[in-house]
């Protein structure tokens, strides 16, 4: 596949980043592997963490917002009794805290109580804006600024012994936004104490796992998978010739014609299972493109919003 048809058609890959390297590293090198400038992930893992990085290419770079949104399960590790300046292993030891008493059924309990919807305040060492700068410049920087707490859910935070009586291993599952580190941190409080997260894998994003993970080498223009396969979490529509042209030039259909539920968003294909758009709900009865991925021609030439914009 040369640069002009990875450009035009798009595309992604799966990575297996490895530790010590930042996601922009990441994509800097798929750049080169892939020989375009137009690359970009879903979903950033701190420099530390390994694990399951999306990365579209071309035009699929449009489509990666529905991929960031997917939930998240990740493995690690958790050590009791020190506090450090990021809340993982990278940072300073900013606290020591006798905790050798805390039993694993005490540990659990705290991380039931963790579980559900939640509300984080983001760590300053992050890429979260505050009044348009990123927090990891201002801590760089040694300032630090009042951050006001999202929203988040833990579906799942499990704990586990690994035989040394201050580390526990975790799976959590969450939503999109959730910091792990900042629930090592939150759970390390709730027992009296403080702790930070010691190592960290993401083992998935929805449906996207690390088993069908490609080495950042192993990376190739063949090894790119198809736009179809990007939003194959999202639920699907199949659009008639009609209601493709339509879709395709940014236009309202009716929600009928496609026969969703809910809100969207759709990713909507045509009748040989290509993506043209993914949609949403306009109100109750009309459903409209956000993101086009055919034009009314039934072609790629474009992957655009509902207004032709790039």
């Amino acid at each position: 596949m040369q640069r002009r048809g990875i450009d035009d058609q798009g595309g992604f890959v799966v990575v297996d980043k490895q530790a010590g390297w930042t996601s922009h590293d990441v994509v800097a090198r798929c750049r080169r592997l892939l020989g375009t400038r137009k690359v970009g992930h879903a979903g950033t893992l701190d420099p530390d963490a390994t694990g399951v990085l999306i990365v579209g290419v071309g035009r699929a770079t449009r489509l990666l917002r529905f991929a960031t949104a997917l939930p998240k399960t990740y493995i690690g590790e958790i050590v009791l009794g020190v506090t450090t300046s990021t809340l993982d292993a990278s940072g300073e030891v900013t606290a020591h805290f006798d905790m050798g008493s805390v039993t694993l059924a005490e540990v659990r309990e705290a991380a039931r109580s963790l579980t559900g919807r939640i509300e984080q305040v983001p760590p300053m060492v992050s890429a979260v804006k505050v009044g348009g700068r990123r927090l990891h410049e201002l801590a760089r920087e040694g300032i630090e600024v009042a951050r006001a707490p999202r929203g988040v859910e833990v579906f799942r935070f499990e704990v586990f012994e690994t035989g040394e009586s201050d580390c526990y291993r975790v799976l959590v599952e969450c939503s999109s936004g959730t910091y792990v580190r900042v629930l090592a941190a939150d759970l390390g409080a709730r027992l009296g104490g403080g702790a930070h997260l010691s190592a960290l894998r993401r083992v998935s994003i929805g449906s996207f796992t690390d088993v069908e993970a490609l080495a950042l080498d192993a990376v190739a223009p063949e090894r790119v998978r198809p736009l179809e396969e990007l939003v194959r979490d999202l639920p699907g529509a199949v659009a008639n010739d009609e209601l493709a042209r339509a879709l395709g030039h940014g236009r309202t259909v009716e929600r009928l014609t496609l026969g969703v539920v809910g809100d969207g968003p759709w990713a909507v294909l045509d009748e040989c299972g290509r993506l043209v758009a993914i949609c949403e709900a306009v109100g109750l009865e009309r459903v409209r493109p956000v993101v086009v991925v055919q034009t009314g021609e039934g072609s790629r030439a474009g992957v655009g919003s509902a207004t032709g914009d790039e």
